[in-house]
């Protein structure tokens, strides 16, 4: 059984090392590697998961079985592999849905750099995940920043690149402010590790000394993984690197990228300043101030939208809010709520992301909603996908949605002073959430006369007597991750509580 606390160093050297190989092969070869890879972490990471929900605790992996400082640490729990278990099926789902679009968007020469940067996107959220270590944390920041790049622009148009420049700048800005918060706590801590940093801490309040330094410290990090994360105000990047890359692209940065920085931020909160001190600091109710603005404004510009691949980026704001929201309450339930609006919108998002372009296929590849009209009878498959993961974010019953919405109602509740405007701004929320959804839903559903039709046809679209999956050009592979998909976010809405079981379990061993 010990053997099993080898399984995160393997997941992220695996990772790695199938980047090198995947440099070497020939595009189909490197398809197939990259797909089999991720099947072999995620068994790896369930297996981790398993393991630590047995026995109730956590384990730590010595790299080199060196103690720190000499060494680096590697620290699992519950928590943690769950967290990498649903990076990892979300990262599958994602890229093999994507696979029929990838061959239309990307030259096939730039097939293999597409996969190198899915692995090394998939190694740094690994390691964010289960790293004990404060630096190598933000080694792996930037390795996450420069793959997002990559899989931004591989489309090579125009928007793409300025999209990808503009994520730079803002991440850059993100990851100094990151890189010197780190710099300065380790000069006033003189650790890296992060249990030893909250020992530190924990010792310097206790005397009252560094109380400013502190603030600042904690603040700077905090600001530099908000911007990463795109949390309200710091999203200006968000809607064109989502709305122009790949559908691929656009799936695993939305569901997985920016829930690595917000993982590595509850870390900080409570493995590395301690929730307590964290609590003191006052930053908590800042982000419950910009959580609840997130949720408004995202939901907001998402009705003005007239491109749905564009207007399910701004809904991805709105959904970042409802996190920020949840630890701005400063409870355990709200910590647990969040953690599940992690899953819970991972799971959502890439299924409207890989719905979407199959809705556009059939549809003379027009994003606009007018022409989208009666797409889900020309992609049967799509537009169920699409019904699906807009009634999760709606929050109907039997969707995983719904389950995060009542968490955060209940939490919000408990609190004093913050139920009210907690309630109203969940209850505006999902009101303008079903403004959007619904509307595109019934666009979608709306049935189109013969001459509507025509004009789909004389545009490149696929008609309905056309729309059997043989005919529209959609792979097998494409429909089972839309069913995959849907599974996943069922099994979360109608069994939630073993995953609720999990994530309390694994909060209680965090720190």
């Amino acid at each position: 059984m010990d053997f099993i606390k080898n399984f995160p160093f393997f997941s992220i050297m695996l990772s790695m090392f199938s980047g090198i190989v995947t440099s070497m092969l020939p595009r189909r070869a490197a398809k197939w590697l990259n797909s089999a890879m991720i099947t072999v972490v995620f068994l790896l990471s369930l297996t981790v998961l398993w393991y630590t929900n047995k026995t109730g605790t956590f384990f730590i992996y010595m790299m080199g079985h060196f103690p720190a400082p000499y060494g680096n640490e590697i620290r699992a729990g519950s928590l943690e592999g769950l967290m990498a278990s649903f990076f990892s099926i979300i990262m599958l789902f994602s890229v093999v849905g994507g696979h029929k679009k990838l061959d239309e968007e990307v030259a096939f020469d730039r097939h293999n750099l597409y996969y190198i940067l899915v692995n090394m996107m998939l190694s740094s959220l690994l390691a964010l995940v289960y790293t004990n270590d404060l630096f190598t944390a933000y080694v792996f920041v930037e390795i996450n920043t420069i793959s997002a790049c990559g899989l931004i622009m591989i489309r090579r148009i125009g928007r793409t690149y300025v999209a990808a420049v503009r994520y730079m700048i803002m991440s850059l800005v993100g990851s100094g402010l990151l890189l010197l918060g780190i710099s300065m706590l380790y000069d006033i801590t003189g650790h890296l590790l992060m249990s030893d940093i909250k020992l530190q801490i924990t010792k310097i309040a206790a005397s009252g000394q560094y109380h400013v330094p502190l603030q600042v410290t904690i603040t700077l990090i905090c600001v530099g993984l908000a911007i990463k994360s795109a949390l309200f105000p710091f999203h200006a990047w968000l809607p064109d690197a989502y709305g122009y890359s790949t559908v691929s692209s656009a799936a695993i940065l939305s569901s997985l990228v920016s829930k690595g920085y917000i993982f590595l931020l509850i870390k900080i909160i409570y493995r590395v300043v301690g929730y307590d001190a964290f609590y003191i600091t006052g930053i908590l109710n800042v982000f419950y101030v910009f959580g609840l603005l997130g949720m408004i404004v995202g939901s907001v510009r998402a009705i003005r939208e007239n491109d749905i691949r564009r207007m399910i980026a701004y809904s991805s704001i709105a959904q970042i809010g409802y996190i920020y929201m949840g630890f701005g309450l400063a409870t355990q339930f709200g910590m647990e709520a969040s953690i599940f609006q992690i899953i819970s919108h991972g799971a959502t998002k890439s299924l409207l992301f890989i719905a979407a372009i199959g809705l556009t296929d059939v549809s003379g590849y027009s994003r606009k909603f007018t022409d989208l009209t009666g797409s889900a009878y020309r992609n049967r498959i799509a537009g169920i996908g699409f019904l699906v993961g807009s009634l999760s974010m709606v929050g109907v019953p039997m969707f995983s949605g719904f389950i995060s919405k009542l968490l955060f109602a209940e939490a919000g509740i408990l609190v004093v002073g913050k139920s009210i405007p907690t309630l109203v701004v969940l209850a505006i929320s999902v009101i303008l959430n079903a403004i959007y959804f619904m509307k595109t839903c019934i666009r979608i559903y709306t049935p189109v006369d013969s001459k509507e039709e025509a004009e789909i046809l004389a545009s490149g679209g696929v008609s309905k007597k056309q729309a059997a999956p043989e005919d529209t050009g959609m792979r097998i592979s494409y429909a089972l991750t839309i069913v995959g998909f849907i599974l996943v976010n069922l099994v979360l809405g109608c069994m939630s509580q073993p995953f609720l079981d999990i994530i309390h379990q694994g909060l209680g061993v965090f720190s």
